[in-house]
């Protein structure tokens, strides 16, 4: 499972976390407008076939699966947790060419990037978030053994307790 993350010395690690945070959210909403999409369309599609006959047996249905299927792939849900970028690149820019949401999301990545890098207001906000988190993680760390023993004490009170009258009849 480790092999999955950033290297450690990355020096933008929180950014990218943060980013991949974002991007999961936006991708999993935009999976669930699909499978919302698609159960009414593959329904009725499917309902079609069976009243209307075309070339082949459930052709209208197949097409729906076809395209959900190559928005699936368009999504790409968990392309941050690796091998995305080794194993997509040209066949995935030949296949969709610039349609998927990681190469729109990129495009604007980018913009923020060379924004940042210009020294503009990405990087005051950039800075100002930075501090921030910094300042959040640090005060949490002043009451992290506080909060393990309130997690302790509450599981213990969801584990079963032994029954104390198993032994007898």
């Amino acid at each position: 499972m480790t092999d999955l993350l950033p290297p450690p010395n990355d020096p933008h690690l929180r950014w990218k976390f943060l980013r991949d945070v974002l991007v999961f959210q936006l991708k999993l909403i935009l999976g669930n407008v699909q499978n919302f999409v698609l159960v009414p369309v593959s329904l009725v599609a499917a309902a079609l076939d069976l009243f209307i006959k075309g070339n082949r047996e459930g052709e209208k249905f197949y097409k729906v699966m076809d395209w959900g299927r190559r928005t699936d792939e368009m999504i790409n849900v968990y392309s941050a947790i690796g091998g995305y970028h080794a194993t997509s690149g040209e066949n995935e820019q030949a296949m969709y060419g610039n349609f998927t949401v990681d190469s729109i999301l990129g495009k604007v990545e980018g913009a923020i990037v060379r924004e940042y890098e210009k020294g503009g207001t990405a990087a005051s906000i950039k800075g100002a978030v930075d501090r921030a988190i910094d300042g959040m993680q640090a005060h949490g760390d002043k009451h992290k053994d506080k909060l393990d023993d309130v997690i302790q004490r509450t599981a213990e009170k969801f584990r079963p307790k032994p029954d104390s009258n198993s032994g007898e009849n």
